[in-house]
């Protein structure tokens, strides 16, 4: 069962960089790298206005955050739920993402996930 607001703050509020985290078929992904508890009012990205003086990539730099480095609508998710950055060999780039409400339970130092591997988002 996914878990919701408050209940999803509780979970990642156990959550500590160094545990293993495994997916919901016992699969392990990694271990936790950072935990980013979520704020409601995380600024979302908002279309830009025409600069007809900036370049695409200026503008991308312009509104390039280090964490999270995915694609700017699931960011705005990410941070408005909370999530889990992990360090993991199952993605090229070497770590994935976990959403606070795709943590089904955290227990004795390992953070059990209720979806599979497959479901996380990789770091771009």
């Amino acid at each position: 069962m996914k878990q919701q607001g408050t209940e999803a703050q509780a979970g990642i509020s156990h959550v500590t960089t160094g545990m293993l985290v495994v997916d919901a078929n016992g699969r392990e992904v990694g271990t936790v790298d950072l935990v980013q508890r979520g704020d409601p009012n995380a600024v979302t990205v908002q279309a830009p206005t025409a600069d007809p003086g900036g370049s695409l990539d200026e503008l991308i730099e312009s509104a390039a955050v280090e964490e999270p480095d995915v694609p700017a609508d699931l960011a705005a998710r990410l941070l408005r739920s909370g999530y889990l950055k992990v360090s993991s060999d199952l993605a090229r780039t070497g770590a994935v993402y976990v959403l606070a409400e795709q943590i089904g339970a955290v227990t004795e130092g390992t953070v059990r996930l209720d979806v599979p591997a497959a479901d996380l988002q990789p770091e771009e």
